[in-house]
Order: structure tokens, then sequence, then C-alpha cells
């Protein structure tokens, strides 16, 4: 079947401008958290929100789409400027930071398989693409903040973005309408990222059963 290679839908929209504000605010609250000034909290934000997906146009061989459109950019750098001022209320909830990232984790996942859809990828590249958009904004901001990045701690977090990038990839060559792939994509992949935070599910370590649920402290 031929794959999708219509322009971005309203939902497929929507999803993306979700995944910025959530993104580009678990960032600023992540940097808050480690006493950072304004203009760190606004860097972490932005580079949180548009991080991923500018790691997916350099594989794709592509210009940074926000280079050309800067909307995002300014959006991201917004939601972090605002979060400076709201750090007081949240900062200390770290759940709110990581259901934000699994929000945002969930919305990438499927943005970036179908930029990478758009651009002619095979599925399993645009799977693969999808999940580095979905995780590689979060990696670099644990990165800048000193932080284990959760792909690394056994969390089951690009397991969740990759089985959405797929979900929409495969959904993609069966003439399903963007719209509806992204749904149920983002869908999936959220879910499968709840139930892990949830349940407390990880992957073992060496050594450890390959699945593991951990008791709660």
């Amino acid at each position: 079947m031929t794959p999708l290679v219509e322009p971005l839908s309203l939902v497929i929209v929507a999803i993306m401008y979700l995944g910025d504000v959530v993104f580009a605010a678990s960032g600023a609250l992540a940097a808050a958290r480690h006493r950072m000034d304004a203009l760190g909290i606004v860097l972490i934000g932005v580079i949180t929100g548009i991080g991923g997906g500018t790691v997916r146009d350099v594989l794709l061989s592509e210009p940074a789409w926000w280079v050309k459109n800067p909307g995002e950019l300014i959006l991201c750098s917004v939601v972090a400027f605002v979060m400076y001022f709201l750090q007081r209320f949240t900062v200390e909830r770290q759940s709110l930071v990581v259901w934000a990232d699994a929000l945002g984790l969930a919305a990438f996942a499927v943005v970036g398989a179908h930029v990478a859809v758009t651009a002619g990828a095979p599925v399993v590249v645009s799977a693969f693409l999808g999940m580095v958009t979905a995780c590689g904004g979060g990696v670099i901001r644990d990165l800048l903040t000193q932080t284990r990045p959760m792909i690394l701690c056994g969390e089951i977090y690009a397991t969740a973005a990759l089985v959405g990038a797929t979900a929409y990839a495969l959904l993609s060559q069966h003439a399903v309408t963007a719209g509806l792939a992204g749904t149920l994509a983002f869908v999936l992949a959220f879910a499968v990222r709840a139930l892990a935070i949830l349940f407390r599910v990880q992957f073992g370590v060496s050594g450890e059963p390959l699945i593991l649920v951990r008791r709660r402290p």
C-alpha cells in the first residue's frame, strides 16, 4: 500500500503543539529543580521541546523545521518562561514532570513517525525516527541537568515511543487517515508509558529478570 503523504491533519497539528507545550514545561521544571536562572530555564525548556525533532531532521538530511518556521521555537520559549514564574507551585511535584513528559513522549512519537513517513522513509526507519523525535529532547535535557537519562535506567520509555511510532507507521500503510492513525498511535504510546508509571514496571538490568515490577517506596 502507498503510505500517507498528506499534509499534517488538524489532529496531528494538535498533537504536535501538545508535545511542544508539555515537553517545554517538563524541561523548564527540570531546570528549575536544579536552581537555574530564567535564561537557563528557557534554554532547557526550548531544547527539550525541539531537540528530538532537530535530531530527526538531521538524520533525514533535512533542514531543522524551526529555522524556517520559528513558531514552535517561540511557543516553547514562551511556555518555558511562564514556567519560571510558576515554578514555586510546581517544582517540588515530580509527578507533574513525569506525566507531562509522558504526554510529550506520545505526542512526538506520532509527529516524528508522520514526518518520516511523509519523507518516504520505510516503516522501520519511520518507527525509529519517531522514537528519536520522542526521546531526543528528553535525553538532551537530562544530560544538561546532569540527570541520568530515563532510557538508560530501565524505564519503559523509549519502548513506549517505539510502540506508538510503529503503530503510526504501520497504520499509514493501510489507507488509514493521518488523523485517525495519529490518535490511535498517541493513545497507545501514552497507555504503555502510563501503565509503566502507575504499576512501576521496568526492564531489569543485567542479572535480573527481563521485566520487573518495582515495589513502591
